[in-house]
């Protein structure tokens, strides 16, 4: 795909802003300001989506809201990743049908990954006849000009044409939090793995040049965030297509030469992509976190090929080894599928062997969803539920056991810590370590959003505990 075709040209924009004018005005003639509501699930890239919604709909007149009542325009943002997140926004959208009964001038619009998938919108247009306007992320960008459509045609509206993706620069962005920000350099997935419907519903990777993710980077670091996240479905493979010959290690670098101070987290790291220059990078910078998030999905390398991931369990620990001699104190998280289809007590048990070479701080599991339209999905699946829950439950007891006393044994430690909230407990505060475990202390919240140095005192399972440091 040549590069024009994948960025959004600034006439395009400019026809973008115009219809964001003519809804301002439309709004701005209502007897009072009208209100939107975004709801946003899944992972951290429909969160920097939605902010982006979010921007687009105040610079069209709409005031912010949480409360589905009183909103004149409610968005779900939506996550396709497993069956479960499927069920909870058709059950949410089975909800809004009273909202708008009570409201009918209420425009509810259907975004995201699931609003992507043709299966998702015959759906919707058959049986949710009170949700108007249905668009996948390959067209949210064009908000304002369908949403004009609904409002002067009085018509619902659906968007999900394919256009593998394109990048729209310049977007409105409304952030939540003053504190960590989320910064896409990437759009798009080329890897197909046997397992995921996201290469269907995002398109191919697309690289933004490395100049306009400086200069957001660059204000975001101004604007006085701590802690900045770069995000792609891949991000090791940041740079292929681009005019530039520039890598995801080019880039870490590059945003680092940015004065400030600031952390740089970045999710996902495939492994296939991964190498030793990262690492390298890592180890060399001092805004860089000292934590690799590095999904593995599986331990066993027959399970690995039939999940189409193109490394082995030998090519992974290298890595691994790799960066724990090159950057001290490294941490590691990482997600593991339990129950792929055809997955043996063998293939489990060799989930279970990696997971105690590794000693990972933290693991995301999930129980094997399948999903229509992927490989895996046509796949033969004899084991029960049951049997994979209760494999599931080995895994959990498992990282416990070696998460849980690496955890109790940092007390006594001194630490940097990014104030972010609130704690649970009255009259604390948490944040986060440069390791990704949150630490709860007692402090007066005008600390938040700075940082602090915490003495260590002990921990509950995978909560650190402290106290301010003298």
């Amino acid at each position: 795909m040549e590069r024009k075709e994948v960025i959004v040209s600034e006439q395009e924009l400019a026809r973008q802003k115009e219809f964001t004018r003519k809804m301002r005005e439309m709004n701005d003639r209502r007897t009072r300001t009208p209100l939107a509501l975004v709801d946003t699930f899944g992972c951290q890239q429909n969160v920097a989506d939605g902010e982006v919604l979010m921007g687009m709909l105040r610079e069209m007149g709409y005031e912010l809201t949480r409360d589905e009542n009183q909103a004149d325009v409610i968005l779900l943002n939506t996550c396709a990743i497993r069956e479960h997140a499927e069920k909870r926004v058709y059950g949410h959208l089975g909800r809004l049908s009273h909202t708008k009964a009570a409201k009918p001038d209420q425009i509810i619009c259907l975004c995201g990954c699931m609003a992507q998938q043709k299966v998702v919108a015959d759906k919707v247009k058959n049986s949710y006849h009170h949700v108007d306007l249905v668009l996948g992320p390959q067209a949210e960008w064009r908000l304002p000009e369908l949403l004009h459509e609904v409002y002067t045609k009085n018509k619902r509206v659906f968007s999900i044409e394919n256009e593998h993706g394109r990048i729209a620069e310049d977007l409105p962005i409304v952030r939540e939090g003053g504190v960590r920000a989320w910064v896409s350099i990437m759009y798009g997935c080329n890897n197909f793995c046997s397992y995921c419907i996201v290469p269907y519903v995002r398109g191919r990777e697309k690289s933004r040049k490395p100049g306009d993710i400086l200069a957001e980077f660059r204000g975001l670091v101004e604007a006085g965030y701590k802690e900045i996240t770069l995000l792609g479905q891949n991000v090791n493979s940041y740079g292929k297509g681009l005019e530039e010959k520039v890598d995801f290690s080019d880039l870490l670098n590059l945003l680092c030469t940015v004065p400030g101070d600031y952390h740089i987290r970045f999710m996902t790291s495939h492994p296939k992509d991964a190498s030793r220059k990262l690492i390298d990078t890592i180890a060399a910078q001092d805004h860089l976190c000292k934590h690799i998030h590095l999904p593995v999905q599986s331990g066993s390398d027959r399970i690995l090929k039939e999940m189409n991931r193109h490394y082995t369990v030998a090519q992974y620990m290298d890595l691994v080894n790799y960066a724990k001699e090159k950057i001290p104190g490294v941490t590691f998280s990482s997600d593991i599928i339990v129950g792929f289809p055809g997955e043996t007590e063998e293939d489990f048990q060799a989930t279970l062997d990696l997971i105690q070479r590794v000693k990972y701080m933290q693991l995301f599991t999930f129980i094997y969803s399948k999903r229509t339209g992927t490989i895996a999905a046509k796949l033969p699946d004899p084991a029960t539920h049951a049997e994979k829950a209760a494999r599931m439950d080995r895994l959990l007891k498992l990282q416990d056991s070696i998460a849980f006393p690496m955890i109790a044994a940092m007390a006594g430690q001194t630490v940097k810590v990014l104030v972010e909230a609130a704690g649970r407990t009255p009259g604390t505060l948490n944040g986060r370590l440069d390791n990704n475990l949150v630490v709860e202390f007692p402090a007066e919240e005008t600390l938040i959003g700075q940082y602090a140095n915490v003495r260590l005192t002990g921990s509950r399972a995978a909560l650190l505990v402290g106290e301010l440091a003298e």
